[in-house]
């Protein structure tokens, strides 16, 4: 299973918010609420993730066996 939980702590060490994702940097709402509940999400999303947040896939997401 792929989780999105390292997401929100790089979100928090980069001062980030959801707010700023959608309004800043146009993430859509549905997107948000993928990422919450552990969804797939393409390349692209995620290669976009990571130049808003300015990090690598690692602080985005972490697989974790079943």
């Amino acid at each position: 299973m792929i989780s999105y939980e390292p997401l929100y702590k790089t979100m928090k060490e980069k001062g980030i918010s959801t707010y700023k994702l959608i309004n800043e940097f146009h993430v859509s709402r549905s997107l948000i609420d993928r990422l919450k509940h552990n969804k797939p999400i393409s390349t692209v999303t995620l290669n976009d993730l990571c130049t808003f947040l300015n990090c690598r896939v690692e602080d985005i997401l972490v697989y974790i066996k079943d």
